[in-house]
């Protein structure tokens, strides 16, 4: 066997082996479309394909003889047909990219490179330009857009609990005594009998509304649980920014916020894990149904809790931690081009063009997502405020870096096996109350892992 058919067989393997997925005949589509005058691209974000559209109308009408192909799937699907077609050979031409996966699919090759695509970072908000560079030193995603995590909350509960949105957005917290932030999600919490959280003879077993709603035990990144707690609190999930080779799971720091932070629901002041369901009670679900005053959630639910029927939706800066710092992670996407790409040229024309202030301020104009560009970021700011929803909760933490800290996804190789072993582990606290020292056993398992 030659060598090209050894990395090959490798990477399908690998494909195949770490998301644990298997092919299954049709699964994918997208890439069957591909030829020299057709590009296809896939995305899962139902609500941002108009917007899409109109970008590949504009580009289709600049690039006579060219058109582009939009296959959209709902995310877990995305995942598992992408990963299929990398394996079955029918892969998409260029697809929307996540730095969960970005590690992953780097170390197996199935990315192009777009370093001929001349993209300079300082066009695009501080970092996302840079979290798509290999360990190699090629680029392998153009930046598409970013979110931040704020506080949504229920006007009319907060009123009624007395709490101003000024006091909402000066909380801060600690992992002692959970500072005015605790103080503040123990007062929404209101019991069947109408006790408050934080008054005598509350009953943490029947509780009518909390405080705070949960989006589970957050497996090895906490986005939209502790995740703003623990970099508040100073902590970093590896020992480098980027392509880190040690996690650091095991800190003391971490595993106290964490067991603060779970502690929250076993007072009563936030919904047990019991109640999460993933697909059926997320954060959002929980408030819009009343059983809790606030959460936190990402820039792209924006629209969501805006909709919500009967319903006054606050937004809150996330709380300052021990660190003086408020903290949020600032996620982005990026378009990525496959290494087997039918129509490489056409892809990359493609990539170049949603890359630009021209595609990105017409996204930023439907008012869905926050593009990368400082002008689609502006672009969708304006687009927010003509539908009356004031978004500074999330764009304040990008400006204002005397105040807040911002971070991304942890950047590192195996990134799937991290999930395999941080999902569990993290489900155990929360849901079983194990002590969350175990964590010392499951990062020493990780790095071992990093280690090969």
């Amino acid at each position: 066997m030659g060598t090209d058919m050894r990395i090959r067989m490798r990477t399908l393997t690998a494909l195949a082996g770490v998301l644990g997925l298997s092919l299954v005949s049709g699964c994918a589509q997208g890439g069957a479309g591909s030829s020299a005058d057709t590009v296809t691209y896939w995305l899962w974000d139902a609500n941002q394909q108009p917007a899409y559209e109109a970008c590949a109308q504009d580009f289709e009408k600049q690039n006579p003889g060219l058109t582009v192909k939009i296959t959209q799937l709902g995310w877990d699907d995305y995942w598992t047909k992408l990963t299929a077609s990398f394996i079955a050979g029918t892969e998409p031409d260029v697809f929307t990219d996540h730095i969960q996966k970005f590690g992953q699919f780097a170390d197996l090759k199935v990315l192009e490179p777009l370093d001929d695509l001349g993209i300079d970072d300082a066009d695009y908000q501080p970092g996302l330009g840079a979290n798509w560079m290999g360990q190699d030193g090629r680029r392998y995603g153009a930046p598409k857009d970013w979110d931040t995590v704020a506080l949504f909350y229920n006007r009319e509960l907060a009123k009624a609990a007395g709490l101003t949105a000024a006091q909402l957005n000066g909380l801060s917290w600690n992992p002692e005594d959970g500072g005015t932030f605790e103080k503040a999600i123990a007062h929404l919490t209101v019991d069947d009998k109408g006790r408050r959280g934080d008054e005598p003879g509350f009953d943490k077993n029947h509780v009518k509304v909390y405080g705070l709603a949960t989006n589970g035990g957050g497996d090895g990144d906490g986005q939209t649980q502790w995740s703003t707690f623990t970099a508040s609190a100073g902590w970093t999930y590896t020992d480098q920014k980027r392509w880190g080779t040690k996690y650091r799971y095991d800190s003391k720091t971490f595993q106290s916020v964490v067991e603060w932070y779970f502690g929250l629901a076993k007072k009563g002041y936030m919904v047990p894990f019991t109640d999460y369901n993933s697909q059926s009670n997320q954060a959002n679900t929980q408030v819009a149904a009343g059983k809790a005053a606030a959460a936190f959630d990402g820039a792209w639910m924006i629209s969501s809790y805006d909709g919500f029927k009967g319903l006054d939706i606050g937004t809150a800066v996330t709380p300052a931690g021990p660190s003086g710092k408020r903290a949020t992670m600032m996620n982005g996407l990026a378009d990525s081009i496959t290494r087997n790409a039918r129509n490489k040229a056409g892809a990359k024309k493609w990539v170049a063009y949603l890359a630009s202030d021209a595609c990105q301020r017409t996204v930023g104009s439907y008012g869905i997502v926050f593009p990368a560009t400082p002008d689609g970021t502006k672009a969708a700011v304006a687009a927010y405020e003509k539908k009356g929803i004031d978004v500074g909760a999330f764009t304040e933490p990008v400006a204002d870096e005397a105040d807040f800290t911002t971070f991304s996804y942890p950047i590192t190789n195996y990134a799937a096996d991290v999930y395999a072993l941080m999902h569990p582990a993290m489900q155990d606290i929360f849901g079983n109350g194990s002590s969350v020292s175990g964590l010392d056993r499951t990062n020493s398992q990780i790095n071992l892992i990093l280690d090969q």
